[in-house]
């Protein structure tokens, strides 16, 4: 069954002076997140998109690197999926220490879609190569304690 082809609106849907805080729940507990909508708006606004409409709900990380990242978002679970469009690269000074969340992509710097990545441990390597659009904020334990194959049970975003 093919993935579900998903066409984020043209317009801006987030405001970049607000607070955009995600709680994923997974299988092995639960990870707060605080996005930065002001380093990476468009980002953030496809991230965000995607969580109200329930396309993380139920997806696995089909990437684990011990000591260097987990990666999930990709609706075929293979790492070669995404929600049918593209978001152009937002490079920034905001580095990859451990907890920051980041838009996996392919060799093509615009080709992010909905495949994300966290930071087990300092990156640096990628400084500037991929786009940086949030932290953890809490539940780095459960972030270390992720595998391949462990499921996001749900995603929600809470703004303010």
């Amino acid at each position: 069954m093919p993935a579900q082809q998903y066409a984020m609106a043209e317009d801006m849907q987030i405001d970049p002076k607000k607070k955009y805080d995600v709680t994923m729940v997974t299988n092995k507990g639960t990870i707060k997140l605080r996005l930065f909508p002001d380093v990476a708006p468009q980002h953030v606004n496809s991230f965000v998109f995607l969580i109200n409409e329930g396309f993380y709900n139920g997806l696995t990380f089909h990437r684990y690197e011990p000591g260097f990242v987990i990666q999930g978002g990709d609706p075929r679970g293979t790492g070669t999926g995404g929600p049918g469009y593209n978001v152009p690269a937002e490079f920034s000074t905001r580095t990859h220490k451990a907890g920051t969340l980041a838009m996996a992509r392919a060799q093509n710097p615009n080709s992010a879609g909905s495949q994300f990545y966290i930071c087990i441990e300092p990156a640096p390597f990628l400084d500037r190569q991929y786009t940086v659009f949030g932290e953890v904020t809490e539940g780095m334990d459960v972030v270390k304690k992720l595998r391949k194959g462990d499921k996001m049970e749900t995603v929600t975003v809470q703004v303010s």
